[in-house]
């Protein structure tokens, strides 16, 4: 069994009726709903609960953290962005989608701004598997049609990924590259880039693969954690 948390802000959901409409659970219960199905724990918790719902008992309980964030970035407080950090290094799952590019946390793991180009005009986008023997692809196919998705476009300030898993194109021209990995510390990271608040995006059965496959893999291991600091020559 692995237990995941699935975070979120939780502000468009309240403030905007089109993304109620969309999203009447929030985009965390939605994330959720189709977690349950699977070998799968999940909980969610959102910006506006204590600690934001992610206290040392709740990440020291987490497999895989994923991260749903956009108007309120800067409200979540250090204090917990270095506790996640922290647990990311120690081994946990992290799983951020969409714009949570720009969250605390990723841009902490990344060391750069992690900005881009994006622009809202309803077009749909085709996200390409070219990594289709990496697990994270298992069973989505040669490339997933959404179509209603927000355009991010390069350049993408982020260090060069680990891999490269799906790479966006868009109707005018614009590329992304909106699957990756990294590895910090003992941890394993899953940036993936579709998920735009007002479009379905997250009821595509492709996309809620990916995810699912993307918690399996980023699931720590039972490796043991390496021991630091002074040692003895024995």
């Amino acid at each position: 069994m692995i237990n995941v948390t699935v975070w979120n802000e939780y502000r468009h959901e309240l403030k905007d009726e089109k993304v109620k409409d969309v999203y009447p659970e929030g985009i965390h219960g939605q994330i959720a709903s189709f977690l349950s199905e699977e070998n799968i724990k999940d909980k969610t918790a959102t910006l506006d609960e204590p600690e934001h719902g992610l206290t040392e008992e709740v990440l020291n309980n987490t497999d895989v953290l994923i991260w749903w964030g956009h108007l309120a970035h800067h409200e979540v407080s250090d204090e917990i962005v270095d506790r996640v950090h922290n647990r990311i290094l120690e081994g946990m799952g992290f799983i951020p989608l969409h714009s949570a590019h720009f969250s605390k946390v990723f841009k902490k793991l990344m060391g750069t701004s992690c900005d881009l180009k994006w622009r809202e005009d309803d077009l749909g986008c085709t996200i390409w598997n070219v990594n289709p023997s990496h697990p994270i692809t298992e069973g989505v196919g040669e490339f997933i049609h959404l179509e209603q998705e927000e355009m991010y476009g390069e350049h993408f300030d982020i260090p060069a990924p680990d891999e490269l898993i799906f790479i966006t194109g868009y109707p005018n021209q614009e590329v992304f590259r909106g699957g990756l990995t990294y590895r910090r510390g003992n941890g394993k990271i899953f940036y993936f880039q579709p998920g735009h608040e007002t479009y379905p995006t997250y009821y595509n059965e492709q996309v809620q693969l990916v995810i699912k496959n993307a918690i399996k893999w980023a699931a720590p291991k039972k490796n043991i954690r390496p021991v630091y600091g002074h040692f003895e020559n024995k």
